[in-house]
């Protein structure tokens, strides 16, 4: 690796916005690819630069152990980690009698625990660094309550997530280097949907062009919000 070559994890990166994001910036980055599928991965990998500039782990980011052996992965692979993309997550249909409570726990840890447990296993090594980049996924749905969301619940707390960490490493010596920013897509026509609005929606390659705005950005600039919504949304 170049030493100006820099290196960005993404979770949730087997589909959607995830892997629209590794495809957008692979030439720029070397990537670390997880996912809950390795068949998924391994194919975006191919797809994108394969084994010599990407790397591919399958993680549960609800699960401490897998996401810690996550970042050990990286930093064994590529010596260093320049941008957490913190993106995995997956819905519930709305209703407090609709789903299952096992469906809940499962979205619950992956949206709530997975972006904390992420930041817990990669903070250390950009705190050494002093320097590094933050984002998570949240959503619209984390502005405004929803009628019978847990889903709802689920990203006011990523959000709330993203901006306790932005507060805090604004109050430590060795992180006001350390940018935090969260991603937060209206409708994206993406696997995420069970129905799929197409043309109504954003693309996923919307939200990754969003994303790499955020990364793009001088390292005096801290971009800690972007909300997108297709222009034929209201709310």
């Amino acid at each position: 690796m170049s030493e100006n070559e820099k290196v960005l994890l993404i979770t949730g990166a087997g589909s959607g916005i995830g892997a629209a994001t590794a495809k957008l910036l692979a030439p720029e980055y070397r990537l670390v690819l997880s996912g809950r599928r390795i068949e998924p991965l391994e194919q975006l990998a191919e797809e994108i630069g394969g084994s010599d500039r990407v790397l591919v782990e399958t993680c549960d980011v609800g699960e401490w152990d897998q996401v810690q052996a996550l970042a050990d992965s990286a930093l064994n692979a590529f010596g260093r980690i320049d941008a957490v993309f913190a993106n995995a997550g997956f819905g519930a249909g709305r209703g407090f009698l609709n789903e299952s409570p096992e469906h809940w726990k499962s979205m619950v840890l992956t949206n709530v625990l997975g972006p904390a447990l992420t930041i817990r296993a990669t903070l250390p090594h950009m705190l050494e660094r002093g320097d590094g980049h933050f984002l998570v996924t949240s959503s619209i749905a984390g502005r405004r309550v929803l009628p019978g969301s847990l889903y709802s619940a689920t990203k006011h707390a990523a959000t709330a997530i993203g901006e306790a960490l932005r507060q805090e490493l604004r109050g430590m010596d060795d992180g006001n280097r350390i940018k935090m920013t969260l991603i937060e897509p209206g409708m994206v026509d993406t696997p995420f949907f069970d129905n799929r609005p197409g043309d109504s929606a954003l693309s996923d390659d919307d939200i990754a062009r969003a994303v790499a705005y955020a990364l793009e950005q001088p390292a005096s600039v801290d971009v800690n919000e972007i909300l997108v919504r297709p222009i034929t949304q209201p709310l």
